[in-house]
C-alpha cells in the first residue's frame, strides 16, 4: 500500500462532473450509492440519506429505529421511504452514538408511534452533544466545513466527489436541517441484556470514533447493528481534530462482533454484510488492520523512532487493500500512526529540534534566509513540483506562507501543492481538507468566519443560558481582565449564575455572593451571544441592566474574542 498519495497522477481520473480525483477515492461512491435496502425480511438499511444510514427492525411491538441523523428533515425522508415497507408504528429509538441524533422529533412531528416512546442511548450521549456546542464549538465546527467538503463547489475539479462515509456530511436537499433531537429516556452502561419492543437484544459500550457508542445484538433474528466496522479503514485520527480513539478500546468492539457471529451486520455507514462466514473474515481483518497499527507504532515507538520517522517508515501491507473495508479512503495509515505516539506517549518523541523549538514565524523566516531568500524558495518549490516532489514542495511552500510578509502568490503556490495532494489521495478526508484550505489560500473561499467563537444560533435555542455564560471563559483574552479579581452574576430569563474573574481566568460559579449582577431577558443574551445584537446596543436600549460595577462588567465583556460582547 503506497503512503497517502501517490507521486505521480498515475491513479487520477476526471469524473463526469469535471473532478480531478484518485481512482480509489471515486470508486467510494459505488460503495456507499444511495440505497433503501432489505437487509432481511423486516431489516431495512438507508444509505445515502445523510453522512449516516437510519435503520429499522421489525420487532413484535412495531418498528425500532436506529439514528435519526443530522437533521428533522433527513428522518422524515427516512419514515417515508420506511412507510413504502410498513405502516407500523415506531415502537423505540436507538442511539448508536452521539453523532446521529438530530432527527427524533420527526417521529414525533409523524405521530405514528407508541407512547410513552422509549429512546436508548449510552449516559456519555447528552454530554458529548453538548460539549460540541459549548466550549470547542468553533474549532469543531471549522472541523466539519474542512473534512466533509461543506464549502466546496458542486463541479470542476474542486467539486465534492464523497465524503468518504457518504455522499455529504448533510444532504442538500434537507436544507434547513432543523435540529431535532430528544434526550433518551433509557440510558445504558458497559454491557445490558433487555428487550426492546419485544425483541431481546444484547447492548454493548464499544467505543469507536465517540466514547459512547454502543452497538446491538438481536439473537432472535441473527443481526447486529453497529459503529465498530466502517466501509474505510477504521480512522483512528480524524483530520477534524477529535479526542483519541484508543485501538485498545476499540478492538474488543470488535471482537465482540466476531464473537456474537451474527448472520447481518448493519453498520452506521455503508453496506450491511451478510452471511456467518463473510461477516467474520471481513471483521477479523477489520480487527487486524488497527492491531497492525498499534503494534507496528508501539514497535517504532520502542526503537526509539520519532513519529515522522514511524510516519514514513510503517505502511500496511498490500492484503489490507483487497477491498473498501480496510482501505485509505477515508483517513490515511501515516496520520493514524502520528496519533497512536502521541495517544500513548504525547507530543514529544525524541527529536531534539522539538523540544524547544523557534517560535514558528521566526523559525520559517530564518529558514527563507538559509535557503537564498523567497524567490529562491519559491523557485525551489517550482522545481519540486515539476520533479513529483510534492511532500518537499508543500513544506517549502509552507515556510513561505507562514512567515511575516507572505505575498498573493506564494499563497496560491501552497494552494497549487494542496490541490495535487488533493488529486492523488485515495483518502476523502485528505482531499476535502487539502480543497477547503487551498480555496481558503487562493481567496475563491475564505475561512476566516470558522475562525472565530461565533455561537450558532440554532442551537442556541437548545442550549441552557448557564451553560453558554460558563463557556464563556474559553473566549477570555487573558491579557485583558490581568489584575482583575471581581465575581460577576447574570440573570437570563430564569437562570442565575455566575463567573468570577480572578487570576486571568473566569471561574465558573452559581452566582451566589456575586459583586455585580448582569440581567437580560433570554432573547437579549442569545442574539448578543450569537453576534446578531451588539452588547452596546442592548444596553443603551435598557434591554441589558447592569447593578454593582459597571466598569468592571465592561472590561470583562469588553475582553470577550465574541462581536456580540466586544460591540
Amino acid at each position: 500500500m503506497t503512503r497517502s498519495f501517490d507521486v505521480t497522477d498515475v491513479n487520477v481520473v476526471t469524473t463526469p462532473g469535471g473532478q480531478r480525483v484518485h481512482s480509489g477515492h471515486a470508486a467510494q461512491s459505488d460503495v456507499i450509492r444511495s440505497d433503501f435496502h432489505e437487509v432481511r425480511n423486516g431489516v431495512w438499511c438507508f444509505i445515502g440519506n445523510g453522512l449516516s444510514n437510519q435503520s429499522f427492525i421489525e420487532a413484535p411491538e412495531g418498528i425500532i429505529a436506529i439514528d435519526t441523523g443530522e437533521s428533522i428533515e433527513e428522518m422524515r425522508e427516512a419514515l417515508r421511504r420506511l412507510r413504502e415497507m410498513t405502516s407500523a408504528p415506531i415502537a423505540a429509538v436507538i442511539y448508536t452514538h452521539f453523532h446521529y441524533v438530530e432527527g427524533t422529533k420527526a417521529i414525533f412531528e409523524e405521530g405514528n408511534h407508541l407512547t410513552p416512546l422509549p429512546i436508548y442511548a449510552h449516559e456519555k450521549v447528552k454530554g458529548n452533544k453538548a460539549r460540541t456546542l459549548g466550549e470547542i464549538a468553533p474549532a469543531y465546527a471549522r472541523g466539519l466545513v474542512e473534512q466533509f467538503a461543506i464549502v466546496m463547489p458542486l463541479e470542476g475539479p474542486d467539486a465534492t466527489v464523497n465524503v468518504g462515509l457518504g455522499f455529504f456530511y448533510k444532504n442538500p436537499a434537507h436544507a434547513p436541517y432543523t435540529p431535532g433531537y430528544v434526550d433518551a429516556t433509557h440510558l445504558l452502561g458497559a454491557r445490558d441484556s433487555l428487550t426492546i419492543a419485544g425483541l431481546k437484544v444484547e447492548a454493548v459500550h464499544s467505543p469507536s470514533d465517540s466514547d459512547d457508542s454502543i452497538n446491538f445484538y438481536f439473537p432472535e433474528i441473527g443481526t447486529c447493528i453497529h459503529n465498530s466496522v466502517w466501509p474505510v479503514l477504521f480512522n483512528v485520527f480524524a483530520i477534524r481534530g477529535e479526542e483519541y480513539r484508543d485501538p485498545r478500546v476499540l478492538i474488543p468492539g470488535i471482537d465482540n462482533i466476531i464473537k456474537w457471529a451474527p448472520e447481518y451486520l448493519v453498520a452506521t455507514h455503508g453496506p450491511a454484510l451478510k452471511g456467518k462466514d463473510n461477516i467474520r473474515e471481513k471483521a477479523t481483518r477489520y480487527r487486524d488492520s488497527i492491531q497492525f497499527m498499534w503494534d507496528q507504532t508501539v514497535r517504532g515507538i520502542n526503537k526509539g523512532w520519532t513519529t515522522d520517522e514511524i510516519a514514513s517508515r510503517i505502511t500496511l501491507p498490500s492484503l489490507y487493500d483487497e477491498d473498501y473495508l480496510t482501505s485509505e479512503r477515508y483517513g490515511v495509515t501515516e496520520h493514524h500512526l502520528r496519533q497512536i505516539f502521541m495517544g500513548l506517549r504525547g507530543w514529544f518523541d525524541g527529536d531534539e529540534s522539538k523540544l524547544f523549538p523557534e517560535e514558528p514565524s521566526e523559525r520559517y523566516s530564518k529558514l527563507i534566509a538559509g535557503f537564498g531568500g523567497r524567490k529562491e524558495v519559491a523557485a525551489q518549490c517550482e522545481k519540486a513540483l515539476a520533479d513529483n516532489d510534492i511532500r518537499w514542495a508543500t513544506e517549502l511552500a509552507t515556510w513561505l506562507v507562514r512567515s511575516e510578509g507572505v505575498a498573493d502568490d506564494e499563497k496560491k503556490l501552497l494552494a497549487r501543492c494542496l490541490r495535487l495532494i488533493a488529486e492523488r489521495t485515495p483518502a476523502a478526508n485528505i482531499r476535502n481538507w487539502c480543497i477547503t484550505r487551498a480555496r481558503h489560500l487562493d481567496g475563491s473561499f475564505p475561512m476566516d468566519r470558522f475562525m472565530v467563537h461565533n455561537f450558532n444560533p440554532k442551537f442556541l435555542a437548545e442550549s441552557a443560558a448557564t451553560g453558554i455564560v460558563h463557556t464563556l471563559r474559553v473566549i477570555v483574552d487573558p491579557d485583558k481582565i490581568e489584575g482583575m479579581n471581581h465575581h460577576i452574576a447574570f440573570t437570563v430569563g430564569d437562570e442565575t449564575c455566575g463567573l468570577h474573574i480572578r487570576n486571568c481566568v473566569a471561574v465558573p460559579t452559581d452566582g451566589w455572593g456575586a459583586q455585580s449582577l448582569v440581567t437580560m431577558a433570554r432573547d437579549t443574551f442569545m442574539g448578543v451571544v450569537s453576534g446578531r445584537r451588539l452588547w452596546s446596543e442592548a444596553l443603551t436600549a435598557g434591554d441589558i441592566t447592569v447593578s454593582g460595577d459597571a466598569t468592571a462588567v465592561n472590561r470583562f465583556r469588553v475582553s470577550l474574542d465574541n462581536k456580540g460582547f466586544a460591540g
